[in-house]
């Protein structure tokens, strides 16, 4: 089941949970716009070549829509329809006040050079410039772009709007950017995860944890676990995996991929084979890398008692029904990857006031907000009698329902 019929079938039980009108539901899962455009350049021999970009935006009846850009060469229409809806319902779990949007190109950054990825960026700028916007819809980074890119992002809306930080978030620092955005998802991860074993009355300290996918999100949570006294034993990326039962030195392994470009060749661990990640022996696995992850194959190893969806759309549908009758508890992503579109907020927030917030602030509102996230997907999992992954879709869907009905919108 590919991403979008997969989220598409979430938001159905949910909104049959929340006993939505048939009007209603359809006017939600509608995209708000769907924009399709050819992005022209010349590459640095003088040749010209052509991509395609895309920007969906979802919803916006809470607020300006939010969501990153991503450059892979497996970006497509469906792709990134299911990850727009994904942010409107991630946005209102975390409540606050955005709506959803995704964007993509369809190129591999890898094959092109900083001066190519300049020019491919400015074009795809130039070509959505009237319809992205501080108050209208706030781009982000994500698979494969980065801070430099919304640089660029910025820079090129500027020409045609005047001088605009709060026009995209996880800027540089000297552009506008927050502190702790860099490790927003990531601390994110950590701070859900703590809530949810406090609730369980337990701690991170002591826990096995697994990690797949070892970018951004991976390497933050894993360092971040790893100060809180959890033990990462097992972690992997695109280069290899590794594991070690008595835990691995994060610090060291951190230092080890940021040389070697990968986890692959760490002394300080075993190597193991890379498909075999998701099936160690941990008390809670995270997958950080890509969606899809966990299926109906795979879903009958794992052994790890909480999975917290680091990822977007990890888990398929049949998987969760497999882990749901071995009673595992799944964090969903909604919810658990929300950290970094929280810091993002912050950052809007700050660069529409003209007033840079420290680090720990920005540390200690994130807390509050995913703290209270959780108490708020729990009370939907008590009043509809449901698991994590519906608590959070009927808690988002319900934000987002009633702020459509409430602006006259509904059908």
């Amino acid at each position: 089941m590919n991403a979008l019929a997969a989220t598409n079938r979430n938001f159905k039980l949910a909104a049959r949970l929340l006993g939505l009108d048939s009007k209603l539901e359809k006017s939600l899962l509608i995209p708000f716009r769907e924009i399709k455009v050819e992005c022209t350049l010349p590459k640095d021999d003088g040749t010209l070549v052509s991509y395609v970009g895309f920007r969906i935006q979802h919803d916006n009846a809470r607020g300006p829509m939010k969501g990153g850009i991503r450059y892979h060469p497996e970006v497509d229409p469906d792709e990134v329809n299911a990850l727009a809806q994904l942010m409107t319902w991630k946005t209102a779990v975390a409540n606050i006040p955005y709506g959803g949007a995704k964007g993509g190109i369809g190129c591999n950054p890898g094959e092109l050079s900083i001066s190519e990825l300049e020019r491919l960026t400015r074009v795809f700028t130039q070509k959505i410039h009237d319809l992205i916007g501080i108050h209208t819809d706030v781009p982000a980074p994500d698979m494969g772009t980065n801070p430099q890119t919304m640089a660029w992002i910025l820079d090129e809306y500027s020409k045609f709007h005047g001088y605009s930080p709060a026009v995209v978030t996880g800027k540089p620092i000297d552009l506008g950017g927050s502190l702790g955005r860099d490790a927003a998802t990531g601390r994110g991860v950590l701070f859900a995860t703590e809530a949810l074993l406090n609730d369980q009355g337990k701690s991170i300290a002591g826990q096995r944890f697994v990690i797949q996918g070892f970018g951004n999100v991976g390497s933050w949570a894993a360092q971040l676990i790893h100060e809180a006294g959890g033990k990462v034993v097992a972690v992997s990326d695109v280069s290899g995996a590794i594991k070690d039962k008595n835990g691995i030195d994060i610090p060291s392994l951190i230092k080890h991929v940021k040389e070697h470009k990968g986890v692959k060749g760490f002394s300080g661990a075993n190597a193991i084979e890379g498909s075999s990640i998701l099936a160690e022996d941990c008390d809670i696995l995270i997958p950080a890398a890509l969606g899809g992850v966990i299926n109906r194959e795979n879903a009958k190893d794992i052994k790890a008692k909480y999975i917290i969806e680091a990822a977007n759309h990890p888990t398929d549908p049949e998987a969760d029904e497999i882990l749901s009758k071995k009673g595992v508890i799944i964090l969903p992503d909604i919810f658990a990857n929300s950290g970094g579109v929280t810091v993002s907020y912050f950052e809007w927030v700050q660069n529409i006031q003209g007033f840079m917030w420290d680090e720990e602030k920005v540390n200690a509102e994130l807390k509050k907000y995913i703290h209270q996230g959780f108490k708020d997907v729990k009370e939907m999992c008590k009043t509809h009698n449901c698991d994590l992954r519906m608590g959070a879709f009927t808690l988002g869907l319900n934000r987002v329902a009633r702020a459509t009905v409430l602006r006259g919108w509904e059908a």
